[in-house]
């Protein structure tokens, strides 16, 4: 039977006005990778916090390692030494190179010889793919980089548990798949992790169980497959079905479409579509919106316009459901024009329906 490294028993933070964390319970098996999720406020950072006591709880008690952390007589350096964490905002210090960064703990708190630490530096840097920039300073560093850097400094440390708060959301979509893939590798070794993330594929993909937390507890736990597939309670349910869903406001000929393109583009990657799908939706956004939908709109007709788009990660589709008022009117009826070719060539099916003054039509990408 694997044993529990970490013990959370009643656990509470309260501030003045808020209480973050009001009756957490749980324990965490060696070798676990626990993704946290749910809505922004909800604790899941102050969670983290105060597991590696970065903040003191108010009430409960916090065993690690057999060792109850929040006991006035331990000695929380050393349990520290035990848990590494990543935060979102890197805390790499400016003044010293990369390779500086990794070297120091090893060098003050390990007592390994700087030769060990530079070695093991390099070592980690390589697995990382950032070997070339070990002399570099952090300010010559994308987010991207940044980011793995400070995980390749918290490796070292060798901690037998690696908490993560929010590793990538500090970076660009682009940048985001490159630190993904190195904590990837890291739970394939088997560290015991703990992932506070907004990345909802990457924690399906990668974490052996789910936490979903929602006003201050861990509303509802399990597998990947049991949250996001088959969530049992009501508010777990509403937040899985919100991920999927991309609801746009009304839309007008003075709609901001820049801003439309780029939620699209947020949108498929937060679903990690290819950027082919991405391209996909927003030209099809273009098609039919500005194409076909507006200048009728105009025409004294005042049709009223919309756009849902739903991604099933089943069928790994995206589905742009485009609904509009007034007379019965298929953008692409006739199948002529340049548009119809264009989204006939990118979508795998097309489905035109009008009932009760309302038409919808839905392509799916």
């Amino acid at each position: 039977m694997e044993e529990n490294i970490i013990s959370i028993r009643h656990l509470c933070k309260e501030y003045p006005g808020v209480t973050p964390l009001k009756d957490v319970s749980v324990e965490i098996k060696k070798g676990e990778v626990i993704s946290v999720i749910g809505p922004s406020g909800t604790g899941k950072s102050t969670l983290l916090r105060c597991i590696n006591l970065l903040e003191k709880p108010t009430k409960g008690e916090i065993v690690v390692d057999g060792v109850v952390i929040t006991d006035k007589k331990c000695k929380v350096n050393l349990v520290r030494q035990k848990m590494g964490m990543v935060f979102q905002s890197f805390n790499l210090f400016a003044h010293k190179t990369v390779i500086e960064n990794i070297m120091m703990g090893q060098v003050d708190l390990l007592g390994r010889s700087r030769k060990e630490a530079y070695d093991r530096g390099m070592e980690l840097l390589r697995t990382v793919g950032l070997v070339d920039k070990a002399l570099a300073y952090p300010d010559e560093l994308s987010g991207g980089q940044k980011q793995r850097a400070a995980i390749a400094r918290t490796v070292a440390m060798e901690p037998e548990i690696i908490l993560f708060d929010e590793p990538t959301s500090a970076l660009d979509p682009a940048m985001t798949g490159e630190v993904l893939s190195v904590i990837r590798r890291l739970a394939g070794q088997g560290m015991t992790m703990m992932i506070v993330t907004h990345e909802m594929k990457f924690a399906k993909d990668v974490s052996t169980r789910i936490f979903y937390m929602d006003q201050g507890e861990i509303y509802e736990q399990g597998t990947p497959e049991q949250i996001f597939e088959h969530p049992e309670r009501e508010r777990t349910r509403i937040f899985i079905r919100q991920l999927k869903v991309l609801p746009i406001e009304k839309i007008t000929r003075d709609f901001d479409f820049p801003a439309l393109f780029t939620r699209l583009e947020e949108f498929g990657r937060k679903q990690q579509l290819s950027q082919k799908q991405i391209y996909a939706m927003q030209l099809a956004a273009e098609e039919v919106l500005v194409q076909k939908l507006l200048p009728i709109a105009n025409d004294g007709s005042e049709r009223d316009i919309f756009l849902n788009v739903e991604y099933s990660e089943q069928e790994n589709l995206a589905r742009m459901c485009f609904s509009y008022s007034g007379a019965s009117f298929h953008p692409f009826g006739s199948g002529e024009d340049l548009s119809a070719r264009m989204i006939k060539g990118i979508s795998k099916e097309m489905a035109y329906t009008f009932a009760d003054g309302r038409n919808q039509l839905v392509i799916s990408i």
